[in-house]
């Protein structure tokens, strides 16, 4: 297969033309970078290509402010599958993993605060400040959720069932796939038997059910359903009255790190130490990573490979690309109507003191539990959540924005002068194109940005005047910097029709594509977004697989 590329200096050229690769992956998210270390591992020649000056997609540490490093995108770990990180001795290539004192924060007007995951002892004396009934049901409901998790985890590590296509099948192909079927779907059989039918009947609710309504039916308390419903829209444009978003809140115990659940973990040096980590074991087996090399389809230089790998979206590989003659029609019209949407900002900050919440009373400077957590704002209930989409959906930046806020500086030292602190703040909703203005016009972005700010300062008073600059990342922002198609963080949506059998399209969920020797690797793939470094796993063993048929 032939690909052309642009690049940045002639030692990079002349490296990537002076012989045939095995394998050649575009961009250096850390999902390319996951397969490339598997497919190296297992002996293939690979050279990964990246349009960025830095290696990490999404996953990205950059410091934009003298002195502050931001994690431009991401800024969590807990999603990232640990066989992947274990496999690859990603600790041994230099990730380390700063366990937060708890797992959220709410902070409310009225001076009261619930903050969760300190223990469950904890929790139940911070549920019951508002709702003794919640804080007896509240164990149940996490509960309940890591039964659910061992069924979603089973799926988020397997490859999905996908029929061959016909025109690349033989007699072999086809019995072996259907083997693969028939196998997953035993597998499958025993992990729902394992739930037992009443659990399966929540399970299903839980994944067909509006968040609010299934939030309504377990809690009575504002804040702990507002608190909760946060991770049902994180990186959408979904509303939480939408049926089938409340499979989201799954997130809320998938978390994991060194084998414990629910916990969603910072990075030293940030998320980019992750993509770092990766990079160190591909390059360990032998992967050439190149950095500014561009896409070229009217001209440039001529890179050859025996099979190509898109971590870029779908959107973008087959829209922009790959010449669409080679490809299927109703391939293309799937693609093309795909749902790229997102209310997402991304916001990363450096201030000169740490925040102070005067819900906590304390005039202590130094660190506390709530410093580590993941900050809820604008969250004291589902119904300001829902004021903030529905405002969206009209075309409006929200007026009071549903902010997840953390500050990784409160745990890594690594990242902010002494003193001074790293704030992010994942924000929503922002339309791609707001109807009141542009987000090119600076005006308009520094008054979304002070409005967030501004909304901080009504828990944190103070926190505006803290400030020393900033990083703003709009949806266009998103999609022009770092590749992501309509500013959509996961590379497409998470519903319930884009996951699965069904991403990036149906009849495609098994990272090979209609155009042979191409394969697709990133979030846009099964099992989707998040920094996760599934997809990137799948398509390496679907490539090997395909490899060694060649071969025979």
């Amino acid at each position: 297969m032939l690909w052309r590329r642009a690049f940045s200096t002639t030692a990079a050229k002349r490296h990537l033309t002076a012989k045939k690769w095995d394998a050649l992956i575009i961009g250096a998210g850390h999902n390319g970078l996951v397969s490339s270390a598997y497919l190296a591992r297992a002996g293939l020649s690979v050279a990964v290509l990246e349009r960025r000056h830095v290696i990490g997609g999404a996953a990205v540490t950059e410091e934009i402010i003298p002195g502050f490093k931001f994690t431009r995108c991401s800024y969590l770990y807990g999603l990232f599958r640990p066989s992947i990180a274990r496999e690859l001795e990603l600790t041994r290539h230099g990730l380390k993993l700063l366990k937060p004192l708890a797992s959220s924060f709410t902070p409310c007007l009225d001076g009261r605060y619930l903050l969760l995951g300190l223990n469950q002892e904890q929790d139940h004396l911070e549920i019951s400040k508002f709702s003794k009934r919640d804080a007896d049901a509240y164990t149940s409901y996490e509960n309940q959720l890591h039964r659910f998790q061992k069924f979603v985890d089973f799926v988020l590590d397997s490859r999905t069932p996908e029929t061959f296509p016909c025109e690349h099948s033989s007699i072999y192909d086809g019995l072996r796939n259907k083997w693969h079927k028939s196998a997953f779907w035993a597998r499958c059989l025993q992990q729902v038997l394992s739930l037992g039918q009443k659990d399966m009947v929540e399970f299903v609710d839980l994944l067909l059910s509006p968040t609010s309504k299934y939030l309504n039916k377990r809690f009575e308390s504002d804040i702990l359903k507002g608190t909760l419903a946060v991770e049902a829209i994180v990186g959408s444009m979904v509303s939480i009255h939408n049926s089938g978003s409340g499979y989201v809140l799954l997130h809320h115990v998938m978390g994991e790190v060194d084998g414990d659940h629910n916990i969603w973990s910072h990075v030293e040096g940030g998320m980019g130490s992750v993509s770092l980590a990766i990079s160190n074991a591909a390059k360990e087996a032998g992967v050439h990573i190149v950095t500014n090399a561009e896409v070229c389809l009217a001209d440039g230089t001529q890179v050859h490979s025996s099979v190509v790998l898109s971590n870029a979206t779908p959107y973008k590989t087959f829209m922009e690309l790959v010449p669409q003659d080679f490809l299927p029609s109703d391939f293309l019209h799937a693609i093309k109507n795909s749902d790229y949407s997102s209310g997402t900002t991304k916001i990363n900050v450096a201030v000169d003191r740490l925040p102070q919440f005067q819900c906590c009373k304390s005039s202590n400077p130094e660190v506390g539990p709530q410093h580590t957590a993941s900050i809820r704002i604008g969250t004291e209930s589902m119904g300001e959540i829902d004021t903030a989409c529905q405002e969206a959906w009209n075309g409006l930046p929200s007026r009071r924005p549903v902010m997840e806020m953390t500050i990784p500086s409160s745990l890594d030292n690594t990242i902010s002068p002494p003193g001074k602190h790293v704030v992010s703040l994942f924000t929503q909703y922002t339309p791609y194109k707001p109807s009141d203005g542009s987000w090119e016009d600076p005006k308009y972005r520094e008054l979304y940005a002070r409005r967030c700010f501004n909304l901080i300062d009504e828990y944190a008073p103070g926190f505006s005047s803290s400030v020393i600059g900033y990083d703003m990342l709009a949806p266009p922002d998103l999609e022009r910097e770092i590749g992501l198609t309509g500013g959509n963080v996961f590379h497409g949506a998470m519903g319930l029709d884009s996951l699965f059998l069904m991403r990036p399209v149906k009849g495609w969920s098994g990272n090979r594509t209609p155009v042979r020797g191409l394969y697709m690797c990133g979030s846009g793939s099964h099992p989707g977004g998040g920094v996760m470094g599934a997809p990137g796993r799948n398509a390496a063993h679907i490539v090997l697989e395909d490899v060694q048929k060649r071969s025979h």
